[in-house]
């Protein structure tokens, strides 16, 4: 291995260093620890200083109005949806928090400082549209968009053997982009968009491409680096994503924010008063309408649905008078349901 460049012969990965001679620290390989109450996260992150925020922010295109005052605080260390239809400005956002683009009126801060292109190298950012140049070796463009983001050749490869360990692709080093699938490809640009330790992360429909195993490795990942201290926006049509990954959303149609909030409190707010009940006897029909009723091995399943002036605790209290419960829950709305609703809502307004 060169001193002078910490490559070895052949532009390979180099090898492992001993203990103690690390000058950077890639991100240590840990099992994902239990995920908190959501209730008790939501409190924690609602207590925080956002780490970017966003103000009254619009923009036009010619005739197109992209973005309408839109505002939206982004607490650290957490994981934020930015959701909607295509076309409703969450590109156009995401290209002024990129430095890309910039608002006609408004500001973003980060980190309470007015947002400039020297932030720039503290964002990462994996687009919708991968941009990997075809030609180029992996291992050869990996390094190159390292030392882009400000890491020096020495530490670009610690990290790069660390995480092309990880993801079992070190033979993929050598091989150029056109050669790999568009999965592999993602695979190495989510590599290069991580790498520098970015306090902020931007992931465009992270998952497409991917088969189910490489989503799971993925999201896993991006969990990960969420409880070591990254903050990240994660713009997606997978609702079931949002649901998995998200702490907070704000949703855009039309160049508005129409729909902003914890995850959890949002489908709490659009609940319908839709129960599963597990019971040992058949149920009569009062103070509620069954829905669905089908008999298993427990006794009656259930799908009730309460009346508006009745309390869960009432409700559990007037089942439990006709028959011994196992399960009783409330059924909430999915986020793939609100979506639909608000955005269908608001189309009929206009």
């Amino acid at each position: 291995m060169s001193a002078k460049t910490g490559m070895t012969e052949n532009n390979q990965l180099p090898q492992t260093p001993e203990p103690g001679t690390r000058t950077t620290e890639p991100l240590p390989h840990t099992s994902h620890p239990a995920t908190p109450h959501p209730g008790t996260r939501n409190s924690e992150l609602a207590s925080r200083t956002p780490l970017l925020q966003i103000h009254h922010v619009t923009k036009q295109f010619s005739n197109h109005l992209a973005l309408d005052k839109v505002s939206v605080d982004i607490p650290e260390n957490s994981i934020y949806g930015l959701l909607g239809p295509n076309g409703a400005g969450k590109t156009t956002l995401i290209r002024i928090i990129n430095c890309i683009t910039a608002p006609d009126s408004g500001e973003v801060l980060l980190n309470g400082k007015k947002l400039s292109s020297d932030d720039v190298r503290h964002i990462g950012y994996l687009p919708e549209e991968r941009g990997l140049y075809k030609k180029m070796k992996v291992g050869e463009q990996a390094l190159f968009l390292a030392q882009l983001k400000g890491m020096t050749r020495h530490d670009a490869l610690k990290a790069l053997k660390y995480w092309f360990e990880k993801f079992e692709i070190q033979s993929w080093w050598n091989k150029k982009v056109e050669e790999l699938s568009k999965g592999m490809a993602q695979k190495v640009q989510f590599i290069t968009t991580i790498l520098h330790q970015p306090k902020l992360l931007i992931f465009d429909e992270p998952f497409s491409g991917f088969d189910p195993v490489n989503v799971d490795l993925l999201k896993r990942e991006i969990l990960g680096l969420r409880d070591k201290g990254a903050t990240i926006i994660f713009s997606t049509h997978n609702m079931a994503s949002v649901e998995e990954l998200c702490d907070h959303i704000s949703l855009i149609d039309k160049a508005k924010i129409v729909l902003q909030g914890s995850v959890g409190s949002i489908r709490a707010s659009h609940a319908t008063g839709t129960y599963r009940v597990i019971a040992k006897n058949k149920l009569n029909e009062e103070p509620f309408s069954v829905i669905e009723r089908k008999e298993n091995h427990h006794g009656f399943e259930y799908v009730l649905k309460a009346n508006p002036e009745e309390t869960n605790n009432l409700l559990l209290s007037n089942i439990m008078a006709q028959s011994e419960v196992f399960a009783f829950e409330e059924i909430l709305p999915t986020m793939n349901d609100v979506f639909i609703q608000t955005v269908t809502s608001k189309t009929q307004q206009s």
